[in-house]
């Protein structure tokens, strides 16, 4: 009898670990995504999870009742968003007005920071009007790595972020 009250401790104490750190992933993830619903309220097409700067954040597109696609940032531990950006189409005047870059060339400054294939590429306006192309890359070794590149000067527009998982389909 010992023996098995002995085993039972044990596998709960192993278990609890676990079931805390995923009972508190999904408080962070629910904080978020009431975050990001507040900021633009919509149905969500996908969620990433993501590292970036050593942060956990969450990531997600979601489609207003008015069409537009929006690119919502959440940092996982404060709950706060951090970042916001309308996702455009490729001929948006809006976007083409300002490129100063084309598509390819900022592909190839993308690659050059990380290589691998291209899987996506969207066109971002950030929420201070400046815009930039964003490609995700698979590289070399099977990560995913979100590269943003400034559609004006050609230079990284933020740190790469590396793409933990995804949930849902991008359009």
């Amino acid at each position: 009898m010992n023996k098995k009250l002995f085993a039972l401790v044990v596998a709960a104490l192993f278990a609890t670990p676990s079931a805390y750190a995923a009972a508190k992933h999904a408080d962070a993830l629910e904080t978020c995504m009431k975050a990001a619903q507040a900021k633009h309220p919509g149905n969500v097409q996908t969620l990433e999870a993501e590292i970036a700067k050593g942060k956990a954040i969450y990531e997600f597109d979601i489609r207003t009742q008015d069409g537009k696609e929006w690119e919502v940032e959440c940092d996982a531990k404060s709950g706060k968003v951090i970042e916001e950006e309308e996702e455009v189409t490729a001929n948006d005047a809006r976007f083409t007005s300002k490129a100063r870059l084309s598509m390819e060339e900022a592909r190839k400054a993308a690659l050059a920071i990380h290589a691998g294939e291209v899987l996506e590429t969207e066109y971002a306006i950030e929420s201070d009007g400046s815009i930039s192309y964003e490609f995700d890359i698979k590289t070399a070794n099977g990560k995913e790595m979100e590269v943003e590149i400034d559609a004006v000067t050609g230079k990284l527009d933020e740190e790469p972020e590396e793409e933990i998982y995804q949930i849902g389909e991008e359009k």
